[in-house]
């Protein structure tokens, strides 16, 4: 099967949809108002067969008049619910767009003979009619809506950008500059129903759903800038549109007419692959990202508690075996192979190093450069110790656990700061001496 202009139009106006829904879709990520995109793509739908009821018309101004309507009261009841019913804003969306949604469902099926809407439509979408009016020769509508939608999205977006970025990331300072943050929500609601409207006939409520969060989700697990956000999320959706009417054209060929499938269905799916694929390889808030971030962090801590040690026994006057140095010796779970790889790290960045005991037992030491680093590993655990001691109501006892765990990351400066308030900064509250500053610091 070779790609038409009809396969060109599809994509295109699942590009536009998409990429209008993921525009505003990043609003309602940043605000954590995401089920409020699903409620209004809902909720709107009695709007639209009231207005088709009293004009007659399917013509897109009378529909989108009464799509936003009920996209307005959508919000309006939902934050009566919550405020006035003392319901978790969650809750009350849900409980407002499946009743509105049944309503529009009920008043399609009770006007059958009447309307001229399918429930199947309204859901799914008819965007493979796109494909036979574009080869006709004439330009299909929806792509003509669409394109107005998206430039007025894009326009939106563009000309209100400070406003809506305050007033998503923090309402009370916009409106502490004068910024009106509850105009901006309902004016946010206005453009999500007026796109999620636009979006119905080519695409369906489905999509339009899928497309205000998906994209955006993906585009925040990999950054935290804003305009790269928004970029991202409108790349991702137009390719995921274009992926989907090639996967419609190539896989019937290659794989068999039976896993042709609904171009806009195709859409959610491969937008919901990238987002998984966000999930797991994301550089800093992937799966494996953070897998190898949380094993380097266990590996770090451990090789700090081996030192820790060594330098505690090098006080005491013994010499540290490698052998007690197993699962659940130290404080910190990890597992011996965690803690096999701490040594090693330790002797191959030459902090400790192998000797023979006089009993033969091999045993490790610390070099002069671990001795430093051990010293300061401790200076940072018994400051903090003499400050919990002299700052807190915490008997003696129970001191070490928290500066166990709190020792790891205090870095010198902090370290420092510590120091200052502290009135006795020479031994810990056990009587044990504090190592001095860094490059005055005598082996024990």
């Amino acid at each position: 099967m070779m790609w038409t202009i009809g396969d060109t139009y599809v994509a295109l106006v699942g590009a536009m949809s998409a990429a209008a829904c993921a525009l505003l879709g990043n609003y309602l990520v940043l605000r954590k108002m995401s089920l409020m995109g699903d409620a209004i793509s809902h909720a709107v739908l009695p709007g639209i067969v009231m207005a088709f009821l009293m004009t007659g018309s399917r013509g897109i101004g009378a529909i989108v008049v009464g799509a936003v309507i009920v996209g307005i009261l959508t919000a309006l009841f939902t934050q009566a619910i919550t405020r006035f019913g003392k319901v978790e804003e969650g809750a009350a969306m849900g409980v407002v767009f499946t009743i509105l949604f049944a309503i529009g469902l009920i008043l399609i099926r009770q006007q059958a003979d009447h309307v001229d809407l399918d429930p199947q439509c309204v859901l799914f979408g008819n965007i493979e009619n796109i494909h036979v009016i574009a080869a006709s020769g004439d330009i299909p509508q929806p792509a003509i809506n669409l394109a107005v939608v998206l430039l007025l999205d894009a326009l939106f977006v563009t000309l209100l950008y400070k406003q809506l970025k305050i007033s998503a990331l923090d309402p009370a300072l916009a409106t502490s500059i004068g910024i009106n943050a509850d105009v901006m929500h309902y004016a946010l609601m206005v453009m999500v129903a007026l796109t999620a409207v636009a979006s119905f006939e080519a695409v369906g409520s489905i999509l339009v759903i899928a497309m205000l969060i998906v994209p955006a989700v993906t585009a925040h697990l990999l950054t935290d800038r804003l305009p790269v956000m928004i970029a991202l999320s409108v790349v991702l959706a137009g390719v995921a549109a274009f992926l989907a009417r090639a996967y419609n054209v190539v896989a019937p060929e290659l794989l068999g007419p039976g896993l042709q499938a609904d171009t806009s269905a195709i859409m959610a799916v491969i937008a919901g692959g990238f987002l998984l694929l966000t999930i797991v390889f994301a550089p800093e808030r992937g799966l494996i990202s953070r897998g190898i971030h949380r094993i380097r962090l266990i590996v770090r801590i451990l090789q700090e508690d081996i030192l820790g040690r060594l330098y505690r026994q090098a006080e005491a006057g013994t010499a540290a075996s490698a052998a007690p140095l197993a699962k659940g010796d130290l404080r910190i779970a990890g597992g011996s192979i965690f803690q096999r790889w701490a040594l090693f790290r330790l002797r191959s960045r030459q902090f400790v190093r192998p000797v023979k005991s006089e009993s033969g037992r091999s045993v490790v030491v610390l070099t002069d450069k671990g001795l430093a680093r051990a010293a300061r590993l401790v200076r940072s655990h018994r400051l903090w110790e003499s400050y919990l001691a002299q700052h807190s109501d915490l008997p003696l006892d129970h001191l070490h656990m928290p500066a166990e765990r709190v020792e790891h990351f205090i870095s010198p400066e902090m370290g420092e700061r510590i120091q200052e308030g502290l009135s006795e900064a020479d031994l810990d509250p056990h009587g044990r001496e504090i190592p001095p500053r860094p490059g005055d610091a005598r082996r024990p």
